[in-house]
């Protein structure tokens, strides 16, 4: 049995500077490149480690703080490249932008406004500082607001940088009150398939497979075209005002939502025994789609990834780890004989021309992901003869939902019963 990790976060923010000073911060990544490649230069040269730091500060034009902590990177570099005969000696003579790193309230201090946004100050330069309010994630937002509110949270270094010419703020934050279980000793791994009206979970143990539900949200997708119908009608109106005030309330409906769908999805893992969950890694999807004006806005404002984090940010403290596995086919492949073909899929119905195997097609994906999700944590996969009927519930604002749905020729074990209400 491996030892528990502790609850470590590391949160993503932009920086939207009320001062300024911007130029001030990318001045200042500037420097900490310089100090980066002469900590590298002096190791490569054979000084004393233990004399790098104070030799460096003393040409620096940053915050002590600040320096030490780029000095202690770059000096991890050279560590690793002693260390593994693999690794590339680092170069000292790279140019362009290079990340702050920061102590909290030595570097950086970050504080809650009256308006309920998060302020930050970094020291970019000594008494010199950039300000104002950080933006990003509810989910980051939420888990920064409890870290500054509550004494079980510690907030650590962070990392102001620039990516893609925009100011951010990456900030560590670790929960001391809280463990979470090595997916290594996990016995149950629990596929996740997320998509645009639903998701599906399947739970896999070395037995096979111990059960399988499909949640069903279609009023994220609904209520997101029509508050974008409205924008565009406001906007034709020159109404522009109204614009933000729609958009608050979206985001606060689609948040709700995905609140209570995640924490369905930690309740039903938590029946099995030692869970680990599985996630798509599905980051780079949005760079990969193009099906046309239309497809593709709807396709890039489903929320994937808000919905996976806020089911990772509520298993970690329920114990439960998680893990994430490349998506390459996992709604193509037969989760029965492993056939491989796009024309499988017709909406939600599956069916293998190889076996002729049917099923609902998301819940086939989420057995493909409990597979690899198997497979990372170099388990023997097991043999998949049979899956279990589909069972759909419906999460809705208030009142339960029991309507018939539709139903698909049964094969291998596969029948689509009805839809089971739940009220929130």
């Amino acid at each position: 049995m491996t030892d528990a990790q502790a609850l470590v976060k590391t949160l993503d923010f932009q920086l939207d500077i009320q001062s300024d000073n911007e130029s001030l911060l990318y001045d200042a990544t500037l420097e900490a490149r310089s100090v980066y490649n002469e900590t590298i230069q002096l190791a490569k040269e054979g000084v004393d480690w233990n004399v790098i730091p104070d030799r460096v500060a003393d040409d620096a034009n940053l915050v002590k703080n600040t320096t030490q902590r780029v000095v202690a990177k770059a000096l991890g570099a050279m560590e690793n490249y002693y260390e593994y005969d693999d690794f590339g000696q680092p170069s000292h003579t790279k140019d362009g932008a290079y990340p702050l790193r920061a102590n909290y309230e030595e570097g950086y201090n970050l504080s809650l406004t009256n308006d309920g946004d998060v302020a930050f100050r970094v020291s970019a330069k000594p008494y010199k500082h950039v300000t104002g309010v950080l933006e990003g994630s509810d989910v980051h937002l939420d888990i920064l607001k409890t870290a500054l509110e509550s004494d079980e949270w510690k907030i650590g270094t962070a990392e102001a940088l620039f990516h893609n010419d925009n100011a951010e703020l990456h900030v560590n934050v670790t929960n001391t009150e809280q463990t979470v279980r090595n997916k290594q000793d996990s016995q149950t791994v629990i596929g996740v398939d997320v998509n645009e009206d639903n998701v599906a979970l399947t739970a896999l143990s070395e037995d096979g497979v111990e059960d399988t539900l499909v949640i069903d949200f279609p009023e994220i997708k609904f209520e997101r075209h029509r508050y974008f119908t409205m924008r565009k009608r406001v906007q034709n109106a020159g109404k522009d005002s109204i614009q933000d005030t729609l958009e608050g309330r979206e985001e606060r409906f689609v948040r709700d939502r995905l609140h209570k769908v995640s924490h369905h999805i930690v309740e039903w893992s938590q029946q099995f025994e030692t869970p680990c969950i599985v996630f798509e890694d599905l980051k780079e999807m949005r760079d990969s789609i193009d099906y046309g004006t239309r497809m593709n806005r709807r396709l890039h404002h489903l929320p994937f990834r808000a919905l996976q984090y806020y089911t990772s940010y509520k298993a970690s403290f329920e114990d439960i780890p998680t893990a994430w596995i490349n998506p390459e086919y996992t709604s193509q492949r037969c989760p029965m004989c492993g056939h491989t073909e796009r024309a499988n899929r017709h909406k939600k119905r599956f069916k293998c021309k190889g076996c002729r195997h049917q099923d609902h097609s998301d819940r086939g994906a989420s057995v493909n992901i409990a597979v690899k999700g198997v497979k990372k944590l170099n388990w023997n996969v097991p043999a998949l003869n049979s899956l279990p009927q589909v069972r759909k519930v419906r999460r809705q604002a208030s009142g339960a939902v029991d309507a018939p749905t539709v139903t698909h020729p049964t094969a291998r074990g596969y029948q689509a019963d009805g839809r089971m209400g739940v009220s929130d």
